[in-house]
């Protein structure tokens, strides 16, 4: 077999659909021909290497360019790129506009840079509040004119009502907040002490029953201590109702002699 037989068998031979006479050709003239061998191990390793590897992915830019040579109508304007520029920053972008708004970024020059200057922008505003620099005497001077039509912060007073009631407020925070707070913590001891004495089950509603059962039994008491102290009272002024009813003869009867 000549070497350009070989070549033109060879990926017959490789992928398997040669038999017979023609596979053991090619067999033997791989083996005898150095040219060949060498042509035979190149192919076979470049085509392992490419079962191995991954093709790599379009570019977006490539498929923004096959996108919108096939589908137009799928196309953004600059406009609408800003409009969505904040949507897209936070996030709230839905899958097809997000990816119409990649493919634009992709193609257009103008708008592929405001993303980035957008968010360093951003970023540089938030890292200058917190970098407090001093006001300038003629610059505050300023401010006061403009807001109160004067240069003096001591001229500027509050109403007088105002300035009243602040001070009322201020006497009645200093009275009447200690005595809240000690009447605030008597009650909590005191509802705590009842809710652990007087409650069957540890409950305020236990502790109001325990003293409504209570009250109950004491006006009760009350009452049978009051008929006993009126039986009582009562029986001598009965007695003498009695003798004074009879007639003066009984009584003078009863006297010893």
């Amino acid at each position: 077999m000549l070497c350009v037989e070989f070549e033109d068998r060879l990926t017959d031979y490789l992928e398997g659909l040669l038999d017979g006479e023609a596979l053991r050709a090619c067999a033997e003239h791989a083996l005898r021909c150095p040219v060949c061998h060498d042509l035979l191990s190149e192919v076979k390793n470049t085509l392992q290497a490419c079962r191995n590897s991954t093709p790599p992915r379009p570019s977006v830019s490539l498929e923004a360019r096959i996108l919108m040579q096939t589908a137009p109508e799928t196309a953004m304007t600059c406009d609408e790129f800003e409009n969505h520029l904040t949507d897209y920053l936070d996030g709230f972008l839905p899958a097809p506009l997000y990816h119409r708004w990649e493919r634009h970024a992709a193609l257009c020059d103008h708008c592929t840079n405001l993303p980035g200057e957008v968010v360093r922008s951003i970023g540089a505003c938030y890292s200058y509040i917190s970098e407090e620099l001093p006001m300038s005497a003629s610059l505050h001077a300023r401010i006061l004119q403009a807001t109160l039509g004067t240069t003096e912060a001591a001229e500027v007073r509050a109403p007088l009502t105002s300035r009243l009631a602040a001070m009322v407020r201020g006497w009645l925070d200093e009275i009447v907040t200690p005595q809240l707070a000690t009447v605030a913590t008597m009650l909590l001891v005191a509802v705590l002490v009842g809710t652990s004495t007087l409650s069957e089950d540890g409950s305020i509603g236990g502790m109001y029953r325990a003293l409504a059962s209570s009250a109950g039994r004491g006006a009760a008491i009350s009452g049978n201590f009051k008929r006993v102290t009126g039986n009582l009272v009562g029986e001598p002024a009965s007695n003498n109702q009695q003798n004074n009813g009879q007639p003066a003869s009984q009584n003078r009867e009863r006297q010893p002699e």
